[in-house]
Formats: structure tokens, C-alpha cells, sequence
């Protein structure tokens, strides 16, 4: 193996600021809030997901390691994935962009 191809086996991870990553873990406590009130433990959550314990766990921390295709799957099976597609819904500030965009291409 050369080095380039031992270079690819590495697996790197987003770089995520501090700010950034208290909401990451706000999203993980909300998550495992959300698991404890409905009752559903780390073992139901794996049969319901297939994703293991170790990243169940690393999911409730917020950790920006974890795939979001696992932290869909665990949304889906909380019911709450619909909150997902809220995101960015109302983008006000694009929205204000945009609009100063089109009034000085009108002038």
C-alpha cells in the first residue's frame, strides 16, 4: 500500500467551532429527553435503527463524529424528523438579501 492509499484510509471529521457544538449538544440532550419521555431505551432504539450503543451514545452527546443519517434514523423512530425539514425554512436574512439584489437591479 502506498501512501496515498493509506491516506485515504483515514477518516477525518468536520471541524466544528465551539458555538457550533454547544447546539450539537443541546440537539443530543433534546434527543435523549425525547427517548427518556417516550420510554424508549438504547436497546429498543438499536432494533428500531440498527445503530450500535457506542454511537447511540455518542448521538445523545451531540458529537459532530456521528453521521446525520443516524441522527435522521433516531429523529424518524422519536417522530420527529419533521422537525428536520424545518430547518432554514423561513430564511429571513437570504430573503432580505435577495430582495436588496432585486430592488438595485431594478434601478
Amino acid at each position: 500500500m502506498n501512501k496515498s492509499d493509506s491516506h485515504s484510509l483515514v477518516k477525518r471529521g468536520a471541524t466544528v467551532f465551539p458555538r457550533n457544538l454547544k447546539i450539537l449538544h443541546n440537539l443530543g440532550e433534546n434527543i435523549l429527553l425525547a427517548m427518556k419521555r417516550r420510554g424508549i431505551t438504547q436497546e429498543v432504539m438499536f432494533n428500531r435503527t440498527g445503530i450500535s450503543k457506542p454511537t447511540l451514545r455518542k448521538i445523545t452527546k451531540g458529537d459532530p463524529s456521528v453521521s446525520i443519517g443516524h441522527y435522521v434514523n433516531v429523529l424518524a423512530v422519536l417522530n420527529l424528523l419533521e422537525d428536520l425539514s424545518k430547518v432554514a425554512l423561513d430564511d429571513e436574512l437570504g430573503r432580505k438579501l435577495q430582495d436588496i439584489e432585486l430592488l438595485n437591479k431594478k434601478r
